[in-house]
């Protein structure tokens, strides 16, 4: 069918172009990430129309891998919000032609004021690329609609550019997972980088070693998890009944019987920093339903049932 066969078209010329823009980054690229790692303010984007809402993904992203960003609408900016801008603020405007008058207000502002501008447009001789103190220009590149003139290829690789720029500076600035969470308490991917020691219930059933069974089973019975651990006289864990267990060793004098006798030894363990969804796939590919969390002495300091896993929505 050849609107099949467009579809696959648009899909190969923006990967040919994204291609282009890999092997051609901005000559000043390096610049770019200088000046924005230096500065003391905040990185402002602004752009009309497609630009405009890639201009907002960059800002977003930006944001949310710890550089502060927000996106200026430049009709907005035209009515007031120009007023949002500081002297240590950075602009980023994007403009594929070069040419959007809307950013021109803009543009005198920061002139005016002495705010650093990066461009993104299609070369170093639009009237933007002129007005910027440093200029990313993109490869030379047609449009994949067929009547030439819908953003689509010069949008793909604006938003490419961008996510280069703010995964450029995450690596300059050694973002890590923790302050990726931090900065997105409420989402299902801090759930995912979470810690084992942020999930794991730190009051746990435990008990010494030459316990007798009736004892194993008051101790599980009071915490509810369906396991005590088992610890030797120096505090390290050296087993853990389970209800399992307990099913595989059922028989009359079962509550005469040591802990020792009827434990699992050298049970799986985990370390408190391993992300959560490492632990689910330990639980998952092992089958268990509990796991001890051990410190650096290999004493247990918590435990994770697969549940408090499962319930905070992570999967």
């Amino acid at each position: 069918m050849d609107f099949l066969k467009e579809a696959k078209r648009v899909i190969i010329e923006e990967s040919n172009a994204l291609r282009l823009l890999a092997e051609n980054l901005p000559t000043q690229f390096e610049k770019a990430i200088e000046l924005i790692f230096d500065s003391k303010g905040r990185l402002v984007v602004s752009g009309i129309g497609k630009s405009g809402h890639i201009g907002r993904k960059i800002s977003s992203t930006m944001s949310s891998l710890g550089q502060k960003s927000f996106f200026l609408h430049p009709s907005e900016a035209h009515h007031g919000d120009l007023g949002m801008l500081d002297k240590n603020d950075i602009l980023l405007l994007i403009s594929y032609s070069g040419e959007a008058l809307e950013l021109i207000p803009v543009i005198d502002f920061a002139k005016r004021f002495g705010i650093k501008i990066i461009s993104i447009s299609k070369n170093n001789e639009t009237t933007l690329a002129k007005n910027s103190d440093i200029s990313l220009s993109l490869p030379s590149i047609k449009e994949a609609c067929p009547l030439g003139v819908a953003p689509t290829v010069s949008s793909t690789t604006t938003l490419a550019l961008g996510d280069a720029l703010a995964i450029a500076l995450l690596s300059k600035r050694g973002f890590t997972k923790e302050q990726f969470k931090i900065l997105h308490p409420g989402g299902a991917l801090s759930k995912t980088l979470s810690s084992v020691f942020d999930i794991m219930h730190k009051k746990i059933p435990l008990m010494k070693t030459g316990s007798n069974m009736q004892e194993a089973l008051i101790t599980m019975s009071e915490f509810g998890f369906g396991c005590v651990g088992i610890v030797d006289n120096t505090g390290k864990l050296i087993g853990i009944i389970t209800d399992g267990d307990l099913r595989r060793n059922m028989c009359n004098d079962l509550l005469q019987k040591e802990a020792d006798q009827i434990m699992t030894k050298s049970p799986i363990t985990i370390d408190r920093n391993i992300p959560v969804s490492e632990l689910l796939h330990i639980m998952e590919s092992k089958k268990i339903t509990n796991i001890y969390v051990l410190n650096s002495d290999k004493k247990p300091i918590g435990l994770v049932h697969i549940h408090d896993i499962i319930t905070r929505k992570i999967v």
